[in-house]
């Protein structure tokens, strides 16, 4: 999966296809922690006891993802890169009410792959 965002390059490949890795500038993150809120984590858990999506936590998770991976940006360029490859996704629950995310990847410098690069 590659995300050509207009902020930066980010794939959870090694590589980006027509671009050069010049420098590793090591691990960027972002993290995020949070909490469905007592009024959302009841009528999620109503809607949990029949078959299906819950959509509470399907919305929960899916902004969460996102607010980790704009936090993981930020962290690249603050490292000075342009890049972020071999991009991951974790999450585990932090007692019974709140879940971390994490976006994670390698910060690098890249550049346009000339002939023979």
């Amino acid at each position: 999966m590659t995300v050509l965002s207009t902020e930066i390059p980010i794939t959870t490949a090694v590589e980006l296809p027509g671009l050069a890795i010049r420098e590793n500038l090591g691990v960027c993150f972002g993290l995020v922690v949070r909490s469905m809120g007592l009024a959302k984590n009841f009528t999620a858990g109503f809607t949990s006891l029949r078959k299906g999506e819950v959509p509470q936590y399907t919305e929960l998770l899916e902004d969460s993802r996102r607010h980790a991976v704009d936090r993981m940006i930020e962290n690249a360029r603050l490292l000075g890169a342009n890049a972020i490859v071999a991009m991951r996704f974790d999450s585990s629950e932090m007692g019974q009410q709140l879940t971390e995310i994490v976006a994670y990847g390698t910060a690098v410098v890249v550049e346009r792959a000339g002939p023979g690069s």
